[in-house]
């Protein structure tokens, strides 16, 4: 007997980290408590300590896989993942996020209304006395804020909180494992370009709880530099020369910050800022 195809593939690349993956596993098994249309699948990038053990704890509560690969980098390790889901849509989320409850719905909700959408929803910090994740997680909401103003006809959506339609993104080619960072911006960039849309999804939220020191949140934004750097290239060897880079965000950005720094005590709001 042929099994059914869950509807749902929820993909996380893993790395070291073996007391977040559980947490984010928990909260998975919210997720998905009283669903028979989906599967989790863990996907271990070379971590020193395999994570096997963290994953099958949940393998009687949670409809959970393990994969293993040499370290590769996490959309290496997404689509390894996707190369063995079995789910009419892939959802992609980290090893350090906890899902809340309606997540799947409201994601299906989109992915659902019209053929070939990517739908992404939006990332909370769930460490707010971290002053590092609390400036981490506010730069990705002031670059959702300005690339998803019409939600409807979203430009940018993290891989932390991402649904795809399978057939759709392995046309595509999945994401481009030349990227260590950045490997969401140019899955977007190209999945715009092929005319497909992106819609943001409010009520898909993800709770982000990344811990962050000074010195891990520089070497963070260093990778996105370098990211970033990568995807204008790539960007522009696909457009003949076309550039990505808006000047006019970071004029936004500067206008942002007062109200992004408002109600907060004045020695955080300086640190923070």
């Amino acid at each position: 007997m042929t099994p059914v195809r869950p509807t749902f593939s929820v993909i996380i690349p893993a790395y070291q980290r073996a007391d977040h993956l559980e947490r984010c596993l928990e909260a998975l098994v919210t997720v998905c408590a009283g669903r028979d249309d989906c599967e989790v699948i863990v996907v271990d990038d070379g971590s020193a300590v395999p994570l096997e053990d963290a994953v099958l704890a949940f393998s009687g509560r949670l409809p959970v896989r393990y994969l293993q690969q040499a370290n590769a980098g996490p959309g290496a390790a997404r689509n390894t993942g996707a190369a063995q889901a079995r789910g009419e849509y892939l959802v992609f989320t980290d090893d350090d996020c906890l899902p809340t409850p309606g997540w799947l719905t409201a994601l299906y909700g989109e992915l659902a209304a019209e053929p070939h959408r990517l739908v992404g929803g939006p990332l909370r910090n769930a460490l707010t006395d971290n002053p590092y994740s609390a400036a981490s997680a506010a730069i990705v909401e002031l670059a959702y804020a300005y690339y998803n103003r019409d939600w409807r006809h979203a430009r940018f959506l993290a891989t932390n909180n991402l649904a795809v339609p399978a057939d759709t993104f392995r046309i595509l080619g999945g994401f481009d494992q030349r990227f260590r960072t950045a490997e969401d911006r140019d899955l977007c960039d190209r999945w715009r370009a092929a005319g497909y849309p992106l819609v943001y999804a409010p009520d898909a939220v993800v709770l982000h709880a990344h811990t962050l020191t000074l010195r891990r949140f520089w070497r963070q934004h260093v990778g996105y530099g370098r990211g970033a750097y990568r995807f204008y290239r790539a960007h522009a060897q696909r457009t003949a020369g076309e550039s990505t880079l808006d000047a006019s965000f970071y004029f936004e950005v500067l206008q942002t910050l007062p109200r992004l720094l408002a109600g907060q005590p004045f020695g955080r709001a300086v640190g923070l800022l």
